[in-house]
């Protein structure tokens, strides 16, 4: 926790520098064609009577931003100011000001993409490859959480915010800073893999010394995911925050399907990510390791392993892919932004991915969760897509009641 204020200290602490000039807000925004950034471009803020408020101008990076009273304004992009080969498809966007918020305005370039005349099998496809994509970043965040319940038996309900504070440590960096966000995002693990080894080190190690139950370690959690959310509630913010690079990106055609580069290279980063981690799982000294203290505890302490040792990195490793994961599901769900309750959501359907999966193994947890993606994004073709999260929570329940020891996992290792 001595981490946390810190680590977010220097985040929208930052941008509230400016109180001595009266009760303002930030508009802000990237303008970005097909990965390149449009500098030189003018913005202006008009109010409800067609004044003009303020005006900036885009930098290098595409970036601009406006400090302005707070109320509801209609930010219009000079088309006459953008290169000649760049068209914008609506150069008028509205946007409500806040005191000491932050509000971020879109824009599109190219041409309007008609959406409507789309048939089933073209929406089935689009649909199958948002959930591998989504399936797969449930899966980088949900590894760590089977790991750390295999080999301590914990159940960590404060998962979720370690998800969180990757994607926020990556906003600051990146947007604070001023680092681009690759950088920013190998930063961001490392502040994950930090906080998992002292999460371990300062509350679950002692616990574990000390014979704590189960279900004590369960509440324990419980009511550190609660303390993790308000401090983070505390120095980041309320609202959305966008990132400053790969924002409003142009889907790029592959046969009949379309994907935006940024969501293409989430799958292939994420596919890779947990090729690595089970080829480290099957074949290096840690993961055999690994695999011992999953499987028999005791046992594996009479042969010789560091138990503790081997704990401690599960926690770093589980640290660092849920600070990663925060980051992926940012930029591909959340459209480049970062919301402080975003780990919260996505606990759940890490907790049903690994129940499907198997407790307690790796490879179960990937599979479960690229059938939670899935099912999520293909309950959209009969529900709303605000409520299409509750097709993962309504497999959690049936497998819950129908085979609790999920697909990949064992009777005994339940029961």
């Amino acid at each position: 926790m001595a981490l946390l204020p810190v680590l977010f200290a220097s985040g929208p602490a930052l941008a509230q520098n400016d109180s001595d000039s009266g009760p303002l807000g930030t508009v802000q925004g990237t303008l970005i064609t097909e990965g390149t950034p449009l500098a030189g471009v003018l913005i202006g803020a008009f109010d409800d009577s067609g004044d003009e408020i303020a005006a900036a101008q885009s930098d290098e990076r595409g970036r601009w931003s406006m400090r302005i009273p707070p109320g509801s304004y209609t930010i219009v992009l000079d088309e006459e100011s953008l290169p000649s080969d760049v068209a914008v498809q609506n150069n008028e966007r509205t946007a409500s000001v806040r005191a000491d918020r932050v509000s971020s305005v879109i824009y599109t370039f190219g041409d309007i993409r008609g959406g409507l005349d789309v048939s089933f099998a073209e929406r089935f496809l689009k649909l199958t490859v948002e959930g591998l994509r989504f399936g797969l970043v449930i899966a980088i965040t949900a590894v760590g959480l089977s790991l750390i319940f295999g080999t301590t038996g914990l159940t960590n309900f404060a998962h979720g915010e370690l998800v969180t504070i990757g994607a926020v440590a990556a906003w600051v960096v990146n947007v604070k800073l001023g680092v681009h966000l690759i950088p920013a995002t190998v930063i961001a693990i490392l502040v994950g893999i930090i906080v998992g080894i002292l999460n371990n080190s300062v509350i679950w190690k002692p616990l574990r010394r000390r014979g704590a139950s189960l279900v004590a370690q369960l509440v324990v959690s419980i009511g550190l995911a609660l303390s993790f959310r308000a401090v983070i509630l505390l120095f980041f913010s309320d609202r959305s925050q966008a990132f400053a690079d790969y924002q409003s990106q142009r889907q790029r055609d592959f046969g009949p399907l379309s994907i935006t580069p940024v969501n293409l290279t989430t799958m292939i980063i994420s596919l890779a990510v947990l090729v690595g981690v089970g080829l480290m799982f099957k074949f290096s000294k840690i993961g055999k390791a690994m695999r011992a203290v999953s499987d028999n505890r005791d046992l594996a302490a009479s042969s010789g392993i560091n138990v503790e040792r081997v704990i401690m990195f599960v926690w770093a490793l589980g640290g660092g892919l849920a600070a990663l994961g925060g980051v992926l599901f940012a930029l591909s769900e959340l459209n480049g932004t970062v919301q402080f309750e975003m780990g919260f959501k996505l606990l759940l359907l890490m907790f049903a991915g690994i129940i499907l999966g198997g407790l307690g193994t790796a490879y179960g947890a990937l599979l479960g969760c690229v059938i939670i993606g899935l099912l999520v994004q293909w309950s959209t073709l009969v529900i709303n897509p605000d409520l299409k999260y509750t097709g993962g929570l309504l497999v959690l329940i049936l497998v819950l009641v129908l085979r609790p020891q999920g697909i990949l996992g064992s009777r005994a290792r339940i029961g």
